[in-house]
This record gives C-alpha cells, structure tokens and sequence, in this order.
C-alpha cells in the first residue's frame, strides 16, 4: 500500500451527450488512474481517459450486478488510499439528486482530499434538448427542483403538495415516472388545474431521447400509450407550450439511428463527433486493429534515403502518421521530404500530412487506387517511387505505376490485422437489430466483418440493419462476401458513408 493517500474527483458527467461534459471533468478524467462511472453515464466519456474503468449501478442492471451505495463508497476510499488518483464519473451533477454529498461525507470521515465537478444537470439539459425552456419572461420566473422519489426509509413524504401546486413557475420532477400518476393526483388534489401543460422525458440529450406531451388530466395515459422508461422528467408548467415551436434536437437528421463504425479502436473521435452531431448514437464496433511493424529495420533503412526518391505516395492517414512518427523518433523532419513529391489518395491523407505541415502535390478528384494511380502515370515514367503502406491491400498501384515505367518501392510501415471477434454488446445489438446502420470502410473491413458473424446476425443484414459502404470496392468486396449494401458513398470518406445514410432516409446531407 502506497504511503501517501491519494485524491477522489466527484465529477459531473452531464445527462448523457459527451458534448455537455465540462473542460474541468475532462482535466481530471487525463489524470485519473482509477475511474468509476455510473450506469447512466455515457461511455463514450472514456474516451478523455487511459484509466482503468469500472461501472458502477445501484440498481440491478444489464447484466445483472448492483452495487450498494456503501459499497460505492467503500471502493472509493480504498483506491485512494493506495494513493491513486480516482475519478467518480457520475450522471448529471454530483450533488443534486446525485448522491454525492454522501460519497464526499465517507471521504471526509476517512481523510481522504477530494474535489467536486460539477455537472449540467438532467433537468437544464433535458428540458433544453426537448425544446422546453423553464423560465420564460412571460411564463414562468421560477423554476422547482423535485425529487419523485424520497428515501424509502423515510415514514413520510417531505414534499409539501400543496405548496407546489399553487407555484407559480415550472415544477421538474426527477426519478418520478414509477410515481407519474401519484404526483399528478397529488397536483390536482391540491388545487393544480388539470390543464396545466406537462410534459415526460425520456433518455434527455441521448439519441434516444423520447418526449410525450399533454396536461396534468391525460399525461399518465399518454405515458403508458408511449411505454416510456426511465431515466426520465416530468416537467409541469406553462413553459411547456414552448415545445412546439423550439425543438431542435429531435430534428436532426440521423436522430435515433444507432450507427455502428468499424474503424480500428482509438482512431474513431472525428467519426463519434460527426455522427453525434447529427443526432445519431455511435457504437464502436472495430473489426481490424492498427499496429506497428514487428520490426522498424526496413522503415529505418528507407527514412536514410527518403531524398532518393522522386515521389511519396500515401494511400492511408495511418501510413501518413507511422512514418512521419517514426521519422521524427529517429530524429529526422520534414527536410527529408525536400527532394520528393508527396501524392495522398484523398483529402483525409492530405490532411494527416498537412498536420506535420506536408503540402500533397498531387490528390486525386476521385479516392480510390486506381484514380490515384491514372493520376500518377504521367509522372513517373523513369522515376523512384516510394508507396507507404500497411502489411495487406490491393496492389493497383505496384502494377500501374511499373507499367507506367516508374520504379515502385513498397515500404510497410504499420499493420492491419484482423481482431478475434466483435464485441459482445454489438453482436447481441446485430442479432436483434436495434443496431440499425453499419458502416463498412474497406474491403478487409467488409470480409472480416462478414466472417464474425454469426447465423443470427447475418440473417438480420439488410433487413433491420443496414450496411453503409465507403466505396464500389468495398461494395464488391462486401457482395463477395454475402452482404448486402443498402447504401453508398460517393465521396469515399466516413463523411461520405453518413452523407449516403442520410440519403437513404431521404435527408439532404448537412456540410
């Protein structure tokens, strides 16, 4: 056990979209060595962390685990003092409804240093992404914070009905839909008029997000008609007639589509984004991994005599950043690249050079081998040149370009390996098809990903899921293989594949 005690962050997760965590959380996921999260934080939050991670749940969940909150609490004392930095990753805010106060109140009895990061609350986030402001000038000046569910211990309610339903303002209700018709029998028994506009929240700020309007006289049964589920609001008050005129959330154009990306891990952050920028759920479902060459003796040897070749090609982002990398680990810069052009097979590529600021000399109008290699021929006739590449891919260009008359060296500078099997989670998401979208974003991706299947899962493609490829190649490659494509890019980048997933539902892609 370490000497020293270590310190417990209560961090604020926010109510489920990634976007809505705070700077000061994300500071504190980086330096985290342990991380506990609730069930109701989104996992894609671990991407700011290389901790270990563990769920945390209270309730029975998923799979079937509960953990009590003295457990909870227990675990956080004893990782720190074997003075690790823990990270307590919770829904929304720490502190309200939060059970924080009780986590910060064991760490304190046992001397253990924290601080607390607050977090958006469900209620600003939720009732926002609905479309619902809770105070409006002409509405409502106050807004109450209610809990729809007290301590069980407790013999009696503290929540004074009456007082709440004279309120001016908007009423929320967190935790209250088990107890939806109770508070809204309690309301009116106190006086609450039965017109008052309310409204239910469903999963705020998730793709899944669901939302069920009415008045305090029929909103148990629009509820019931609509089987929501919690987590949920309950959200009273003139200001839900803003609803119908403010959404913004639900309209997005892949909003509610779960979409899954099989780019390798820790190469997907500019996918997630885009993809929650559109409103759709991503689900990481890597089908090959990225890694570097057993051995660097033949990428050293080349990185000596870069100058001795009149072109550079590069075919991927990560041939881009392996040999720039490894260059600049042995020691070397961009000065070597002064005698050479540099050619990349798209605006992905040419951007991964701009970031070691490389200008391409050549990218071709269409991303693809054989565009790349029509567009080189008429310059390498009599000339070195170098391909970049991972250990597996087509061999377009070792052909075109020594039937142009160039000289073609091929350099492997990373491998791309298949991985065992897909994840669990996916796999089960597949064979019920709640998964809804798939994109496929090579041919290795499409072959490998075909093999993982199981009988269930296939059965389920083109039907309720869907298959989105990057490119004909991969669309042959993924029809070879028995998959049937429902949509393609026409831009062979993964914004091209959403672009095409939009079309498919009939949606003009957004720029």
């Amino acid at each position: 056990m370490s000497s020293s005690k270590g310190k417990v962050y209560l961090v604020g997760a926010g109510p489920g979209d990634p976007g809505l965590i705070t700077l000061r959380a994300v500071e504190c996921l980086r330096r985290a060595d342990l991380v506990f999260y609730d069930g109701l934080v989104n996992p894609l939050l671990l991407r700011h962390t290389s901790a270990t991670a563990e769920r945390t749940c209270r309730v029975s969940s998923a799979d079937g685990r509960a953990l009590p909150q003295e457990e909870i609490n227990r675990h956080l004392v004893a990782a720190a003092l074997e003075g690790k930095i823990v990270v307590r990753l919770k829904g929304g805010d720490p502190y309200l409804f939060g059970r924080g106060t009780e986590e910060a109140a064991a760490l304190v009895a046992a001397g253990i240093p924290f601080e607390v990061v607050p977090g958006v609350s469900a209620a600003l986030a939720a009732s926002v992404y609905a479309g619902i402001s809770l105070t409006h000038r002409d509405l409502a000046s106050a807004v109450a914070l209610v809990t729809g569910h007290e301590n069980p211990a407790k013999t009696e309610s503290d929540l004074d009905y009456a007082a709440l339903a004279q309120f001016k303002g908007t009423l929320v209700f967190y935790m209250g839909l088990h107890r939806l018709e109770a508070i809204v029998e309690a309301l009116v028994r106190e006086g609450k008029s039965i017109e008052t506009p309310t409204a239910v929240v469903c999963r705020g700020t998730w793709p899944q997000q669901r939302t069920v309007t009415g008045t305090l006289n029929d909103i148990a049964a629009r509820v019931r008609a609509a089987d929501l589920h919690a987590p949920s609001l309950i959200i009273v008050g003139e200001c839900v007639r803003l609803r119908d005129s403010l959404q913004w959330f639900e309209q997005r154009p892949l909003f509610g589509l779960r979409i899954g990306i099989t780019r390798p891990e820790g190469q997907t952050d500019d996918v997630i984004d885009r993809v929650l920028e559109l409103g759709g759920d991503p689900v990481l479902l890597p089908t090959i991994a990225i890694l570097p060459p057993t051995n660097w003796d033949a990428v050293d040897r080349a990185l000596q005599v870069l100058d001795t070749f009149d072109w550079i090609v590069f075919t991927s982002v990560n041939g881009v950043r392996f040999l720039l990398n490894r260059l600049w680990e042995q020691g070397g810069d961009a000065r070597h690249f002064s005698r050479s052009r540099l050619a990349a097979i798209g605006s992905g590529t040419a951007a991964a050079l701009a970031e070691f600021r490389l200008h391409a000399d050549l990218v071709p109008n269409s991303f693809r081998a054989e565009a790349l290699a029509d567009a080189l021929k008429p310059h390498v006739a009599g000339r070195r040149v170098l391909w970049v590449r991972a250990s597996r891919g087509r061999n377009v260009l070792p052909l075109e370009i020594r039937a142009a008359g160039g000289t073609l060296e091929e350099l492997v500078v990373y491998q791309n390996v298949d991985v065992p099997e897909l994840p669990l989670e996916v796999m089960q998401q597949i064979e019920s098809g709640s998964l809804h979208w798939i994109g496929l974003s090579s041919p290795s991706i499409a072959r490998n990903f075909a093999d993982k299947l199981t009988p269930t899962a296939k059965a389920q493609i083109g039907h309720r899921v869907q298959l989105a490829s990057i490119s004909p190649v991969t669309t042959a490659a993924a029809v070879e293989a028995g998959l049937p494509i429902s949509a393609e890019a026409t831009t062979y980048t993964w914004n091209g594949i959403l672009d095409a997933i939009m079309n498919h539902h009939g949606v003009v892609p957004q720029v």
